[in-house]
Parts: structure tokens; C-alpha cells; sequence
């Protein structure tokens, strides 16, 4: 299997409610950084995974609607918790709409799957891996 890493990164604020996440359960920031891998079994006829440069301009688009926003007020995801973990396959589902939708160019009819984690610190990290 062929993968390929791309990166960036998005600032948030949210809360998270249950009393299991304690003081995260008051609006706090959070900047994560984010790297999708896209993955595929034998390389396109270019001899690569996918057009890294179109993979960081997608993933960039797909953060946008995310970036500097306070999730709590985000229409889509009223009454969700907004977790790393859920952020991670909100994030990865995205993606893979711009995959099938063509934004990736045809070499990325090969891709078999994409991984996307969210790095919440030095420390921890969360990710959500799907097919596509």
C-alpha cells in the first residue's frame, strides 16, 4: 500500500458537554493540526499516490468552513459533541465528497482509502480512517 501525508491545520472553539470531559465542558480554543493521508494499492500512471499540491489546496477548502469558527454555533453540528475524534470523520467525510466529486483529478479514481488525524497536542491525537 502507497500513501502519501499532507498537512495543516485549524482553529476552533467548542465545548464539549458530559461530565466526563470536565473543564472541557466550558467554550474553550483549540488549534489542531491536521494531516490526511491518502492511500492506494499500485501508483497512477504519473508514478505517484495523488498530485500532493492538489491534496494540501483540498484539504485547505475542506478546513475552511471550520476555521475561526466556534462549533457550538455551527449549524451542523447542533446538539453534537464536537469531539477530536468526531471532527476527525467530519473532516475525512468531507474529503472524500472532493475525492468523488473530481477535485482530486483522475489519477485519484485509484485512491482506496483516506485517513485523517487530528493532533490536539504534542502529546495526543485522534484519527478516523475510511474507504473510498
Amino acid at each position: 500500500m502507497f500513501s502519501i501525508t499532507v498537512r495543516d491545520h485549524v482553529m476552533i472553539a467548542h465545548s464539549l458537554r458530559g461530565e466526563v470531559f470536565g473543564p472541557a465542558q466550558q467554550r474553550h480554543g483549540a488549534t489542531y493540526l491536521v494531516d490526511a493521508t491518502f492511500r492506494r494499492r499500485e501508483l497512477d500512471a504519473d508514478g505517484i499516490v495523488v498530485d500532493i499540491a492538489l491534496a494540501t489546496a483540498q484539504l485547505s477548502a475542506t478546513l475552511a468552513d471550520l476555521n475561526h469558527r466556534d462549533l457550538d454555533e455551527h449549524p451542523e453540528f447542533a446538539g453534537l459533541n464536537t469531539t477530536t475524534e468526531f471532527l476527525a470523520r467530519t473532516i475525512a467525510d468531507r474529503l472524500a465528497e472532493r475525492i468523488a466529486a473530481g477535485a482530486l483529478g483522475p489519477g485519484a479514481a485509484g485512491l482506496t482509502g483516506l485517513a485523517v488525524t487530528l493532533h490536539e497536542s504534542h502529546v495526543a491525537w485522534a484519527s478516523y480512517e475510511r474507504e473510498l
